[in-house]
């Protein structure tokens, strides 16, 4: 997006280019919900994905083809509306896969995951390379050329090994709720079209003002999640009492996913302007530095997961993990104030002070991702056990929301405050939620 047009970038504004990466990274896990919505009621787990990897393929296969502007926006919106079709209903389709009690199941879980994170060590490094030395176009013909070839498989071996597993919605719409779900979409397509067009006619129809009306939306969704949740009927009071220690832990996740996925914008930027591409007799693109989490998160899986075994009972509450994942995220980001310090913004420097950001970062993600999904399914009410999934890609859909509005912060000579502010705010939740562990436990009712 910013790169140059004699590159085949779209010469955007770094500003622009960036809040443009955060909305997009937020749409992606609102869709979640709808992805969530269309599987349970609708089209059954096994179809959405293969729906949702069609629509990824196609959104690739635009943004292969010299279409500019229009291009760009128009595979964002394909391209997160398949992604929140497929990303919610592959765990399921894994968990699927083996009776509850089946000895396989957390190693079937395991592999899935371990395969997640080696597409994404990959992914960068062939992509980024092909992209970045030839063409950008090259690049992304190359994912939309993967995604067919995933989507075959996918089918084929579908068709073999999984019989009817996943082919029907677990809560299937009748007719009447069919009936009511039309007149909402309908009802939804009027006011966004009603809203464009009142932008438009008081010539308020920018990027900028689009990205602060989705920017608005994100923060709005979980709020209105949890007030329904919390004032329903169905809750109980010992279920209310813990959804207010959830929502705690909820706030936490969002500093901390909007420090993470400033991977992919903020650190990205570092990587294309002040680091080092020429290093130890290496050519690196800066676009490849997208695989050093996943390279992380590869090596810490298996440590952490030996810990917690190891440590069985003895290991620290969630609220307290919680804590010291917000205050690892945050050092990472205070991490990246050194370089900036020594050696100023116009001097570039070695690729080892991003690979120590992302080393500190991915081990407050091993103590908050994993252990956040464990949480919710623990401290979910009864009455909304399959949607409480939902409410936690929320909290990366706000996260990525509020980044659309902060990343236009970033400039070289804003980055030390930058990044010591955000940074700062991450470890001072951190520590609050430590010394808050007592109260969380009590409000968690036996769940830690």
């Amino acid at each position: 997006m910013i790169d140059r047009l004699a590159n085949g970038g779209l010469n955007l504004t770094q500003s622009t280019g960036a809040s443009i990466m955060a909305i997009y990274g937020s749409l992606v896990y609102m869709s979640s919900v709808l992805g969530g919505f269309i599987s349970d009621r609708i089209l059954g787990p096994r179809r959405t994905i293969l729906y949702g990897g069609i629509l990824i393929m196609l959104g690739h296969i635009v943004l292969a083809m010299p279409l500019k502007m229009v291009g760009l926006l128009f595979s964002i919106l394909l391209i997160t509306l398949g992604t929140g079709f497929l990303k919610p209903n592959v765990s399921d389709m894994v968990g699927s896969l083996y009776p509850p009690t089946d000895p396989r199941r957390d190693a079937g879980f395991t592999i899935y995951y371990m395969g997640i994170n080696i597409g994404a060590l990959a992914a960068p490094l062939i992509v980024g390379w092909l992209g970045q030395t030839y063409n950008y176009h090259l690049g992304f013909s190359l994912a939309a050329i993967g995604m067919f070839f995933g989507l075959l498989q996918y089918y084929m071996d579908g068709r073999k090994y999984l019989n009817h597993i996943g082919l029907a919605p677990t809560d299937p719409l009748d007719a009447t709720g069919m009936s009511k779900l039309k007149k909402r979409v309908l009802m939804a397509v009027a006011i966004f079209v009603i809203l464009i067009a009142g932008m438009a006619a008081t010539h308020t129809l920018t990027i900028k003002n689009i990205i602060l009306l989705i920017t608005i939306i994100g923060v709005l969704l979980p709020v209105f999640y949890f007030t329904m949740i919390l004032r329903s009927p169905k809750v109980t009071a010992i279920e209310r009492s813990r959804i207010v220690a959830y929502i705690m832990l909820f706030l936490v996740s969002i500093i901390f996913w909007a420090i993470f996925e400033q991977g992919s914008i903020v650190l990205a930027l570092f990587a294309s302007t002040q680091t080092q591409l020429d290093w130890m007799g290496l050519h690196i693109q800066a676009s490849q530095f997208q695989s050093v989490n996943a390279f992380y998160c590869i090596i810490y899986t298996p440590l952490f997961a030996g810990l917690w075994t190891k440590m069985g009972n003895h290991q620290p509450a969630s609220s307290r993990k919680f804590g010291i994942g917000s205050i690892f995220a945050g050092s990472s980001f205070l991490w990246m104030t050194i370089p900036v310090l020594l050696f100023g913004v116009t001097t570039k420097v070695s690729p080892l002070w991003l690979i120590g950001s992302w080393a500190l970062l991915e081990i407050g993600e091993m103590l908050i991702s994993p252990i956040g999904l464990s949480l919710t399914t623990k401290l979910a009410p009864k009455a909304f056990k399959a949607q409480m999934m939902s409410v936690w890609f929320l909290s990366e859909a706000a996260a990525q929301a509020i980044n659309a509005q902060i990343v236009q912060f970033y400039t070289p000579r804003t980055e030390v405050p930058y990044f010591a502010i955000i940074g700062g705010i991450a470890i001072l939740a951190g520590i609050l939620l430590i010394l808050f562990t007592p109260k969380m436990k009590q409000l968690m009712h036996g769940i830690s």
